[in-house]
């Protein structure tokens, strides 16, 4: 082995990185001219700093392998022992080539990885300050930027002419405060003087954007990438404009600026472009970055702002950058600081960190031992975060898993071990985290309210965000976003009362987007907590009614007036109403009309503006009403029309079907009554029809005279079709006392039968065979003890004591003294609450429902929506109803 092997293998042996450290020596070593070790016992920085840097950093380690030269290069006293400013870089540039914009700045490439290895050495050999170091790789980010400007520019007045207005490039962020690490994105924001023609066909606008175009085109061409450039703290963020005019600039945070866009400006500076252009955009917006007299919203908006930092640190505590006490942290400590004293005092407008906090601890805006450790702690983290970067110029801020690259950092930070650096660290992290924690009184701002009423919180957080915010391509005013402040407290209040909290938000947002005018609704809802309640209320107990007011917002205040919504509609108002619409044969208005009023009657519901009786009497007239007016169109006055079951009874709830009869001759007619009612269309159909109940049902004649049916009573009719005849109500045309006379004969006559109560309890079997769901538990309206029951015992017991009554609820209070007052008391509230259950159930989508759902989770949703606190109170309510139901019914038919 030669001297110099053993050299090699000497100093790899005692260096961080044995292997990385030898391959390196030997690779540079075996195209090297002369003696290696002779060469570096003279190495400016000391020979101690290039084994570092080959330990530490895979990427320039194999730079010198590739490039011996370099190594040469960087042993010149004049390139490895003084920082270098922009002069001094760019005349180093120049001289070591003629053809920089050549094949996508291959060379510019080139020389930047060549001074990125130097400016690690220098930060390796200690021979540079963490101040230096940034301000070195923020140089040389903004010679790169200005020569690819410079290009870009030149080529495009080449091409499409001079605009006659200034250029500038802005740079925020780490750019912005000379604080770059090795591995920054650069924010920059692009800017130009005036809007103008460059030509008939060009506009200053586009002439500038096309610039801005190539600029960032030319950073990512070829390999590797000049630098990352980060545009998103432009106006708009990804969706708006690469360039604006100052004018537009000026326009959008006086309309749109947010405090975080605030904050971001505090760091912006001129990089290249127009100084003069980049001094009017600061003396511009120097109030709107440093206002005079922060006014509360805006300290609320900053201890938003903070309070978000609190919630995003990532479940990696070893992140130096965005864990609890990271550089963040210090960051955002110091800017806050410069926010609000920034007016008072202009030397705090400083966008480095570390000059900001001088000038904070000179202003004793904070006590000084608060200063050193932000100043000590900040210089500790970017040490940290430079070596982690420096090892693949990746960008990366999380101390490594692996134990022996852990050890490696900590050495390399002249620690004695990794847990000694681990200690260090986050004894750091908690003083710079009491620092920030009482930065702002959590008193300045509204507090949070807990959000586990979601099932996913950091879900309906963003979601609360976006609807103070808009959507990515639309932006907010402040004001709005003030007003929404001042809602979310009274709207997460609101939630907290909903079955479903998350569908319920997610409601909301659809409901504000389709509004538009979200600053009017936040104002409207922020001062009138009852119209938002309604508005909460009816998301979540209702689909159906939120996909109405999606699609017609504006009924949100026809319908809430309170002349309008606090009581009832009678049939005659109804129909007063749609006279018009009849008079001009509107179906398309009448089925609005209907949509719109069963909103109303929804909204009232949700309100508790009235009993249930009520709710189905509003929802019946409304049917009837509106069936009158489809009928008056088609021209069906000879037709008398009955009215059967529930809306014979007057208790349709929602989605019932019509059950109707017809007597008559005029056929087509009632066909195309039927048809009109059950078009379809977007605001869904006027009625749903049921023609069934008719004598000989689907296979008999859709109309039928009245001797027609006075026979099929006395002759055919099977017994059901007769009990049904109990809530037979005409309730148009011709003849309907005579239908009425024939229907009661009928089914009194039937009422005599010895064997009415076996008969009737034998179809309600038949019915629990045929429609039951399988399980009796869910089944509240077939199963035992359910709706059928009650209805189908309420029937029998009219048949057979001749009690001339359509509603069920009525005739129970009139056969009170047939079966006592206290079975009557308990089949009544038994039966109303099975049919509150249903009408809750069937409310929701506007559907039919005969079954509870099998999901607890969907039967807990139910109970609220029924008033109940939680499942279990509701379940023992509604076990209650069936088993009273049933006793009763089982004292009459044997049961």
């Amino acid at each position: 082995m030669s001297s110099q092997a053993r050299w090699i293998k000497a100093k790899a042996e005692k260096s961080l990185n044995p292997p990385q450290v030898e391959t390196a020596l030997n690779d540079i070593a075996a195209d090297w001219d002369g003696s290696l070790p002779d060469f570096l016992r003279d190495f400016p920085l000391g020979e101690e700093a290039l084994i570092h840097l080959l330990a530490v950093s895979q990427i320039r380690a194999e730079r010198l392998q590739r490039n011996p030269e370099l190594l040469r290069w960087l042993a010149r006293p004049e390139i490895s022992m003084s920082d270098r400013g922009p002069r001094r870089m760019l005349a180093e540039l120049h001289d070591s080539s003629k053809s920089v914009r050549a094949e996508n700045f291959r060379a510019l490439r080139l020389w930047k990885a060549r001074e990125m290895t130097r400016i690690a050495l220098r930060e390796l050999a200690e021979a540079s300050s963490l101040e230096d170091t940034t301000a070195e790789l923020s140089c040389l980010a903004g010679v790169c930027l200005a020569i690819v400007y410079e290009e870009c520019d030149t080529r495009l007045r080449a091409r499409f002419g001079a605009p006659h207005t200034e250029f500038t490039i802005l740079g925020l962020g780490k750019l912005g405060g000379r604080e770059l690490n090795h591995s920054s994105d650069i924010d920059l924001m692009f800017l130009y003087g005036e809007e103008g023609q460059v030509s008939p066909r060009l506009s200053n606008h586009e002439w500038h954007n096309r610039l801005a175009e190539q600029i960032v085109k030319s950073f990512s061409a070829g390999e590797p990438a000049l630098f990352r450039l980060d545009l998103r703290l432009r106006p708009e963020g990804s969706a708006g404009p690469l360039a604006r005019s100052l004018e537009s600039m000026e326009n959008y945070y006086a309309g749109f600026g947010e405090t975080w866009e605030r904050l971001a400006l505090i760091k912006a500076r001129h990089v290249c472009g127009s100084k003069e252009l980049a001094y009017e955009f600061s003396r511009q917006h120097q109030p709107f970055i440093f206002p005079k007299n922060p006014t509360p919203e805006l300290l609320d908006e900053i201890a938003a702002i903070k309070r978000r930092i609190e919630r995003e640190v990532p479940a990696d505590e070893l992140d130096v950058k965005l864990g609890a006490g990271g550089i963040r942290e210090v960051e955002f400590v110091i800017q806050t600081l410069q926010f609000v004293h920034g007016a008072q005092h202009a030397f705090l407008q400083e966008p480095g960190t570390l000059k900001a906090l001088r000038a904070i601890a000179e202003l004793e805006l904070l006590p000084g031992s608060e200063v050193r450790i932000l100043d000590e702690s900040y210089r500790f983290l970017r040490r940290i975060e430079h070596r982690l970067q420096i090892e693949a110029e990746r960008q990366t801020h999380s101390i490594p898993d692996d134990p022996e690259k852990r050890e490696r950092l900590a050495r390399s930070l002249g620690f004695d071990s990794a847990a000694t650096l681990l200690a260090d660290l986050q004894a750091s992290n908690e003083r710079v985290r009491e620092i920030f924690h009482h930065l702002i009184a959590s008193g300045t701002a509204a507090p949070a309210v807990n959000l586990d009423i979601f099932s996913d919180p950091a879900r309906a957080t963003r979601t609360l965000n976006e609807l103070a915010q808009g959507s990515v391509s639309f932006h907010v005013a402040p004001r709005t976003r003030q007003i929404f402040r001042r809602l979310r407290p009274l709207l997460l209040e609101e939630l907290v009362q909903c079955a479903d909290p998350d569908a319920t938000l997610i409601a909301i947002v659809r409901f504000v987007e389709a509004f538009g005018l979200r600053s009017l609704l936040f104002e409207l809802l922020a001062t009138n907590p009852k119209l938002l309640e309604l508005l909460v209320r009816t998301f979540d107990a209702s689909f159906f009614a939120t996909n109405v007011l999606i699609r017609h917002p504006h009924l949100l205040e026809e319908i809430t007036r309170s002349a309008n919504l606090n009581r009832s509609l009678s049939l005659p108002e109804h129909a007063a109403s749609l006279h018009p619409l009849v008079e001009r044969g509107d179906l398309d208005s009448i089925r609005l009309y209907r949509q719109t009023q069963l909103l109303r009657t929804i909204m009232r519901d949700v309100l508790g503006l009235g009993p249930l009786p009520n709710l189905w009497q509003e929802i019946t007239d409304l049917a009837e009403a509106c069936l009158l007016a489809a009928a008056a169109i088609v021209g069906a006055k000879n037709l008398t029309i009955i009215a059967m079951g529930k809306f014979g009874g007057r208790e349709l709830t929602y989605a019932s079907d019509l059950d109707l009869m017809f007597v008559g001759d005029d056929f087509r007619a009632a066909q195309d009554f039927i048809t009109v009612l059950s078009i379809p269309s977007p605001e869904g159909v006027i009625a749903s029809v049921d023609a069934r109940l008719r004598p000989e049902g689907e296979k008999g004649p859709l109309v039928g005279s009245l001797e027609a049916f006075e026979a099929y009573y006395r002759d055919r009719a099977q017994f059901w079709e007769i009990q049904a005849l109990t809530r037979a109500r005409p309730v148009a045309g011709p003849n309907q006392e005579t239908f009425r006379a024939i229907a009661h004969a009928a089914w009194s006559i039937a009422g005599r039968d010895p064997d009415l109560f076996g008969k009737i309890d034998a179809m309600v079997q038949r019915i629990r065979a045929e429609r039951g769901s399988g399980n009796d538990a869910l089944d509240f309206k077939t199963g035992i003890g359910g709706i059928v029951e009650a209805e189908f015992l309420v029937q029998a017991l009219q048949m057979r004591h001749d009690v001339r009554e359509t509603s069920v609820r009525l005739a129970i209070a009139k056969l009170a003294d047939i079966i006592s007052p206290e079975d009557a008391d308990l089949l009544g509230r038994g039966y109303e609450f099975l049919r509150r259950l249903e009408t809750v159930l069937r409310r929701w989508r506007n559907t039919s429902a005969s079954s509870l759902p099998p999901d607890p989770i969907e039967q807990r949703k139910l109970a609220v929506r029924m008033g109940f606190k939680d499942r279990e109170s509701w379940q023992q309510a509604y076990e209650r109803a069936r088993a009273d139901i049933h006793a009763i019914y089982g004292k009459h038919f044997g049961g």
